[in-house]
């Protein structure tokens, strides 16, 4: 039987040093599936991936020969994060999952190992249910149902545009907890992009990681604008399993350059409303650019850059799509 989505779903991995023997490890659950492989170290370098998997690579002179002059918004200097935002750019496929080079199989609290993947797709597609909190978390798996009292008119949910998988380490992140929740309306989150799936034709303009002058919210950012717009799209965003095992968590590292507070930034995004009109995520996206220029353009300038960088990813994505 052929796997699920293997057509309509793509993985997008990074490269620094032409190594991919991570990927080893995953066989079992990736191999019949196609990899786009960005790789942001030295182009002359050659990829070294594991024989049996089906692959295609780009590097920086890729991303300057097919993008142009709009090639500054995805800067590959320091930060995987952007540069993978390629993959997602290049991709023609509905889905993406992406998964960081450090991140390994972890196993569930029976010592089960998780197929992240499968259980990404189980989220991506069943319904959410951002519109009132099902306390039996995600209403849709097996074993679950929504409670007594959760209003008929809305056990149909939402499309789910983005599953956001979890992490264990030998850090902070050391508790497993077999739970899929939706995100409410409303609220906001932290996005990690270690371990993340979501619907591309739904939310996939969005799924941008700017750095610009060397200065990254990366997938904060991602998170903030990407939840924003599901909001006012109608659109479901889902959080928990399936988790990963990384070696180098990211919640023990500063984000350098951070430009503003993060309360600034977070008030911000509380009080966006977009206009009805909107219907699309490209001028959702287009309308969130205006309203940093001109809203957290005046509490530094670099925010009028970024505004800058999001139309021409935006430009980017609807040349390549």
């Amino acid at each position: 039987m052929s796997p699920p989505l293997k057509d309509d779903l793509d993985i997008v991995v990074t490269s620094i040093g032409g190594d991919l023997d991570f990927l080893e490890m995953w066989r079992p659950f990736l191999q019949h599936y196609h990899l786009i492989i960005i790789h942001h170290g030295e182009s002359s370098k050659k990829i070294n991936a594991p024989q049996g998997f089906d692959y295609e690579v780009f590097n920086r002179d890729d991303v300057n020969r097919i993008l142009g002059s709009k090639a500054f918004c995805l800067s590959f200097n320091d930060s995987f994060v952007a540069a993978r935002c390629f993959g997602y750019l290049v991709s023609k496929k509905k889905y993406i999952y992406t998964i960081d080079g450090d991140c390994y199989i972890a196993k569930n609290s029976s010592g089960r190992e998780i197929n992240a993947l499968a259980q990404h797709i189980q989220n991506l597609l069943t319904p959410s249910t951002p519109l009132f909190f099902n306390t039996l978390y995600d209403p849709y798996r097996d074993g679950a149902d929504f409670v007594r009292g959760y209003p008929f008119s809305m056990r149909e949910g939402v499309p789910t545009a983005i599953s956001h998988g979890l992490y264990l380490d030998n850090q902070l992140n050391t508790r497993y907890v077999d739970a899929v929740l939706t995100i409410p309306k409303g609220s906001l989150f932290p996005m990690s992009g270690m371990n993340l799936a979501f619907n591309r034709d739904l939310i996939g303009a969005a799924m941008y990681s700017p750095v610009i002058d060397d200065r990254e919210y990366d997938n904060i950012w991602t998170g903030l604008c990407t939840k924003v717009i599901a909001d006012h799209l109608g659109l479901g965003v889902k959080t928990g399993l399936p988790y990963v095992y990384s070696k180098s968590s990211a919640n023990t590292k500063e984000y350098k350059g951070m430009p503003a507070s993060q309360d600034e930034i977070v008030s911000f995004f509380q009080s966006v409303v977009l206009p009805r009109e909107c219907i699309t995520v490209q001028k959702c996206y287009i309308e969130l650019s205006k309203l940093v220029k001109e809203k957290l353009g005046s509490v530094d300038p670099y925010f009028s850059k970024l505004a800058d960088a999001m139309v021409t990813w935006i430009e980017a994505w609807e040349e390549l799509n």
